[in-house]
């Protein structure tokens, strides 16, 4: 089963808006790239390495920040959207700030920092089900304050609550500890606001990176091998605890392949063409024509498609009406490549 209409609309215009972004600042010439004197310096000793592979120095500086720009792109907003869009859950943060005192046990409190103690000094190994058992339970000691946590999802059913914090494929190194107390923390505060449900709290990685694509499928993963690649990530974390490409994705949506989906979307759209094509999906002179449905339906884009489809009714409703007129003729994405929901709300009441 592949994903629904809706859903593949939604990551489109994530994928869009992700393309356009990246367009307006990529490095087209190194001209206007700024002075990196110390890193052309240190480039130096590695000219016989880059040598027929890298022509020019200062562009490749600019690339290089280019690229991670993507990174952060991908990783702070892109695949927590898509996420979202996925499973139908929200980004939620339990802080102090937002959400007032957030407490748990002191009984709670003192299990987890025994736990976070015997892993660090590598007196037990990780096992969810142990820890689960010293954090869910109704103890009757003082309140004291739990750590401010957030979940990048959060899921909540008629029995669950599912939290997941995605991260980036190369955490920092120190990392896995503080996540590690963070996500105890969390999962106790979680019980004793929602004391009828389970709890379930993931750390999750969009795709693993040690995937050699010239012999394995690139949305597969070796869990052991990839989590064993990141520094104390088997020290704190069960296998049970995280979630890795197509198994994180597949979670999300309920279904099987749903990576492949994904990136099936993003091929569709990301190619040397984009800005001519999304340039002509602004052109409202263009709108009834064929070749501007062909490309709503490469792009799944079943809105826009419905309106005209839909567009002689629409008109004829219209009429004279001048503010309807004005959100007719606007255009379907704004300059940031988002959609307007708020014409097609609009207009879709006319049919």
């Amino acid at each position: 089963m592949a994903l629904t209409n809706y859903q593949k609309e939604k990551i489109s215009i994530e994928v869009i808006k992700t393309l356009l972004t990246r367009f307006e600042s990529f490095p087209e010439d190194a001209s206007n790239n700024r002075n990196a004197p110390f890193h052309e310096a240190f480039l130096k000793a590695f000219s016989d390495k880059l040598e027929g592979k890298v022509s020019d120095t200062p562009f490749f500086i600019s690339l290089s920040s280019w690229l991670q720009g993507l990174n952060t792109t991908l990783g702070q907003t892109f695949f927590e959207n898509v996420a979202h869009i996925l499973c139908n859950g929200e980004k939620r943060e339990y802080t102090s700030k937002k959400r007032g005192n957030l407490q748990i046990t002191k009984t709670q409190k003192q299990n987890i920092n025994n736990i976070i103690t015997n892993l660090s000094n590598t007196i037990e190994k990780p096992d969810l089900d142990k820890e689960n058992t010293l954090i869910f339970h109704n103890y009757t000691t003082p309140l004291v304050s739990a750590l401010d946590f957030s979940a990048d999802v959060f899921i909540e059913d008629d029995y669950f609550i599912t939290a997941i914090e995605l991260k980036s494929v190369k955490p920092n190194s120190g990392e896995m500890r503080g996540e590690k107390q963070k996500i105890l923390e969390g999962k106790a505060a979680l019980y004793r606001l929602f004391p009828e449900k389970q709890i379930n709290f993931f750390i999750g990685f969009p795709f693993d990176p040690t995937v050699n694509p010239n012999k394995e499928t690139i949305t597969s993963s070796n869990k052991a091998r990839f989590l064993n690649s990141i520094i104390n990530m088997n020290k704190f974390f069960a296998q049970k605890e995280t979630l890795v490409a197509n198994e994180l994705w597949n979670m999300l949506s309920g279904q099987q392949n749903t990576m492949d989906y994904i990136l099936e979307i993003i091929n569709s759209i990301s190619t040397t063409k984009f800005l001519d094509k999304f340039r002509l999906l602004l052109d409202s002179t263009k709108r009834l024509t064929p070749e501007y449905k062909t490309q709503l339906i490469q792009w799944n884009l079943f809105s826009e498609i419905e309106l005209i489809d839909n567009n002689n009714t629409i008109i004829h409703k219209i009429g004279d009406d001048k503010m309807l007129k004005r959100i007719y003729n606007k255009t379907i994405f704004d300059s940031k490549g988002n959609y307007n929901t708020d014409r097609f709300n609009t207009l879709k009441t006319l049919f």
